[in-house]
């Protein structure tokens, strides 16, 4: 992921260092588990866990050479370490390497980024509570149906964010699993009780069946859920800026001092954070896309998931990361015109509480039809004469109760169990 978009602490998980660190991991506790077994010399294991080291640059430089990174990774690393040196890497292939070493990165980035969610989870149950009663016209089709809360519609994100938490926790648990189980997954190089004691020491399972590789369902289920978070995220997002739009202006993304929304336009204040979370998605739904056609490799194995992942993974982990950082600013920051609000809502002149008064007429003694008829007619005249619904009601029905038909408090009453679950989310 470029620059732009990489939050420092997930850009240092998905570094060339970093990574390379995760191999050493894996590689000192096998020669240390090694020598636990009695296979290996007990010298082996205390000299590479005392002595081993590395340079991104060294390891570089013989690669240009091997034309293979974990075979000059264990080149570098043996030769650091000195005499036993020689039992770098003993019994073991490649892939037991590099899929439990993913394994530890994977972990690190689910920590950031549960941890970006959680935040953008907590900051729309803020300003969800803060605006439990702050009446506005809820839309259907773009089109004014009938009042709802600005706190009802961000207890929905809110929600929604909660359950990405989970859905996100749940995809990192299952990835932490690794193997060492030889070339292809029959442990005739390196026994299960060395396994054992690999990923006992790095706080993995041991996957049951690995061929050669971790299955990729795995990784799948990852990128597959960090889409459907993007999507969240990009529904959040697709709310505020049509909010923004001139017409309507009843949410407005933060604008800094200084910011300049257009270059050739001053008066502009474009939703470009929101534009921005928006497009991000997309790519998101490439990268699940891409390790959904990872599953499928040939036999025991083939490494044609490889270079995908080496891009899909970190890009995807740093993006939603980014993503969710941005949509927390936005949720935070954002201006919530509720005066605007309030005048929007009489923009139908009443028609929407059309429902209300249909189903006042129904219990009146008027066949759902005919009440239908009557409520379709007024309220359609009050919104193309700009006459208002009430008076037009009141003529059409007069012995109808209009304070109880144009009652706000009426979208209000049954929303208190939804504020006290976002509140035992906030505890």
């Amino acid at each position: 992921m470029i620059s732009r978009y990489t939050r420092p602490e997930m850009g240092e998980v998905w570094s060339q260092q970093r990574k390379l660190e995760c191999w050493l991991e894996v590689e000192l506790a096998a020669t240390e588990a090694w020598a636990e077994e009695g296979v290996v010399p007990k010298e082996a294991g205390e000299e590479a866990r005392a002595k081993a080291a590395f340079t991104v640059e060294a390891v570089d430089e013989r690669e240009r050479v091997t034309d293979h990174d974990v075979a000059a990774f264990v080149d570098v690393v043996a030769e650091s370490v000195g005499e036993h040196g020689r039992w770098i890497h003993y019994g073991l292939t490649s892939s037991d390497v590099l899929d439990t070493a993913l394994a530890l990165q994977l972990r690190q980035a689910g920590e950031v980024l549960l941890g970006s969610a959680r935040e953008f989870r907590d900051a729309l149950i803020e300003r969800a509570l803060e605006h439990r009663d702050t009446l506005c016209v809820g839309r259907t089709h773009g089109v004014h149906a009938e009042p709802t809360t600005f706190g009802l519609r961000l207890a929905g994100f809110a929600l929604e964010a909660d359950r990405n938490v989970f859905r996100l926790n749940n995809a990192f648990e299952q990835l932490a699993f690794g193997k060492l189980s030889g070339a292809v997954g029959t442990y005739a190089s390196v026994p299960p009780a060395v396994e054992a004691r690999v990923m006992g020491r790095l706080g993995l399972q041991r996957e049951d069946v690995a061929t050669q590789v971790i299955p990729r369902d795995r990784h799948s289920v990852l990128t597959s859920r960090i889409a459907i978070a993007g999507g969240g995220l990009e529904r959040f997002a697709t709310e505020v800026r049509n909010l923004q739009r001139t017409e309507v202006r009843e949410v407005e993304e933060p604008f800094a001092s200084g910011q300049k929304g257009s270059s050739a336009m001053p008066h502009k204040r474009n939703p470009i954070r929101t534009e921005r979370i928006t497009g991000l998605s997309r790519v998101l739904r490439g990268y699940a896309q891409t390790g959904l056609e990872n599953i499928a490799l040939w036999h025991e194995r083939d490494i044609s998931h490889s270079g995908a992942e080496r891009v899909i993974l970190p890009d995807a982990t740093i993006a939603l990361d980014y993503m969710q950082d941005l949509a927390t600013k936005v949720a935070t920051g954002m201006t919530v015109r509720t005066d605007r609000m309030l005048e929007n809502l009489e923009l139908t002149h009443g028609a929407l509480f059309s429902q209300r008064a249909l189903t006042a007429l129904v219990e009146s003694g008027m066949t759902r039809d005919d009440a239908y008829r009557v409520v379709q007619e007024n309220a359609q005249q009050a919104w193309d004469t700009g006459t208002e619904f009430r008076d037009l009601l009141a003529e059409a029905a007069p012995d109808l109760d209009l304070d109880a038909v144009f009652d706000y408090d009426a979208y209000l009453t049954h929303l208190p169990e939804i504020f006290e679950r976002l509140e035992a989310l906030r505890g």
